[in-house]
């Protein structure tokens, strides 16, 4: 349900309602779908097969009439005269026929065809987790950039503010004959560079917006108030821990080794064509004069052993899998050097990112006692108008620098916990 504008959004809810609606999703879940409808298909290869028809016809056709005068067990002495056999009347025939066929054994091609439509539903299964993971990302980087876009807000309006002060002071000042008309002009032009940047935040706020409705599925998704992110450290392992623990959750791995082994039993199931199959199999007939007449029944059952001794279409298919097995076996390889670059790059990006928050952090003290100073200066004629603005600029830059720190501390290590497969829902949830 999308929040209303006296709603607070939290990242959890979004995260849920993203995962309800996303486009995304929905396609994965169809995909999961798909591939355990095809695994429960496959089995059904164990099955026999049975049948039933019924059977209307008519004819003069010698061989027909004689046959099926046969089969309806009503031969008759006069039949066997010739104009009856080279020349006879139409016949019609009812036949309800119940036919079956049985795989008993097939050299255990079936079993291994099983086996890989199992492989595909565990590798369905697995994308349709690494498609939520993505969400889950999409979300939570949208919601960190509605927050920092927020919070920009916030620090231009804050400097408006002090624009607007300072520009009093000045006149303040002038009017006394402590500063000059130039000293105006600057605060003056100050002041409507904080008017342009509170414009650009508040545009940077709806762009940011559009993103969460993108990322939620929800494009009428109303502004509301966003529960913060505070700015805090969070845990870290050892690089080595978290390449291991990416090996063994990362799910579009788990994808693509799922697929090797399907592969592998493509090419089982192709190697056991070349063996002996063995069918078993049964008719029962019943044919009839009329639909409701009286007439014959006759069955027929066996076994059919048959092996194919010019296989040649065969091996053409088991050259194809064969390869399609060593090329999967190559993207697994390539995939697993590629996992662990992406996760040493998000464990730097993460150690760099809390680097960053704390040098910040102090920054931010600095330049706001910086200001305090220069403006008791600036009271006293001691600083220019100039000092007096560089320190303003500083104090805002370092406000703003302070909170991208915050947001980019949180999202490189959601990056960190999307790279390792273990971004879910409940991760995200602890970091609000």
């Amino acid at each position: 349900m999308a929040a209303t504008a006296q709603d607070s959004l939290t990242l959890r809810q979004a995260i849920n309602q993203a995962l309800a609606h996303s486009p995304q999703a929905a396609i994965a879940r169809a995909d999961k779908l798909d591939a355990t409808s095809a695994a429960a298909m496959a089995r059904t290869q164990l099955l026999p097969r049975l049948g039933f028809t019924e059977d209307i016809s008519r004819g003069n056709d010698p061989v027909y009439v004689f046959g099926t005068r046969l089969r309806q067990r009503q031969f008759t002495q006069a039949d066997f005269a010739l104009n009856a056999l080279n020349s006879p009347r139409p016949l019609g025939n009812f036949s309800a026929r119940f036919s079956g066929q049985w795989v008993v054994f097939d050299s255990f091609k079936t079993q291994k065809e099983i086996h890989r439509a199992d492989l595909f539903k565990q590798s369905a299964v697995a994308g349709a987790r690494s498609t939520d993971e993505q969400i889950v990302l999409n979300v939570v980087a949208a919601y960190l950039q509605v927050l920092y876009a927020q919070r920009e807000i916030d620090v231009s309006r804050h400097e408006q503010d002090t624009a607007a002060a300072l520009l009093t002071s000045v006149d303040e000042h002038v009017t006394a004959g402590l500063a000059v008309d130039s000293d105006r002009m600057a605060a003056e032009v100050n002041a409507a560079d904080r008017k342009e940047e509170l414009i650009a935040a508040q545009g940077d706020l709806e762009l940011a917006w559009a993103s969460l409705r993108e990322a939620m599925g929800d494009p009428e998704l109303k502004s509301s108030d966003l529960k913060p992110i505070e700015p805090r450290a969070f845990p870290h392992g050892a690089l080595q821990e978290e390449i291991a623990t990416a090996t063994k959750a990362r799910p579009d791995l788990a994808v693509l080794q799922n697929t090797q082994s399907a592969q592998a039993s493509a090419v089982g199931a192709v190697k056991s064509d070349f063996g002996p199959r063995v069918t078993a199999y049964g008719n029962w007939e019943d044919d009839r004069t009329s639909i409701s007449g009286s007439g014959g029944n006759n069955w027929v059952a066996g076994v059919q052993i048959s092996v194919d001794i010019l296989p040649i279409g065969k091996r053409g298919q088991l050259a194809r899998e064969t390869a399609a097995k060593q090329k999967i076996d190559a993207q697994v390889g390539a995939a697993i050097q590629h996992l662990r670059l992406e996760v040493s790059q998000a464990h730097i990006h993460r150690q760099t990112a809390a680097g960053q928050l704390e040098v910040s952090r102090s920054a931010m003290d600095q330049s706001a006692e910086s200001l305090r100073i220069v403006t008791n200066r600036y009271r006293a004629g001691l600083a220019t108008i100039t000092d007096l603005l560089r320190a303003e600029d500083a104090e805002r830059q370092s406000q703003s620098n302070y909170w991208h720190a915050v947001y980019a501390n949180a999202i490189a290590y959601s990056e960190l916990l999307f790279a390792t497969g273990t971004l879910t829902p409940d991760a995200a949830e602890e970091m609000q």
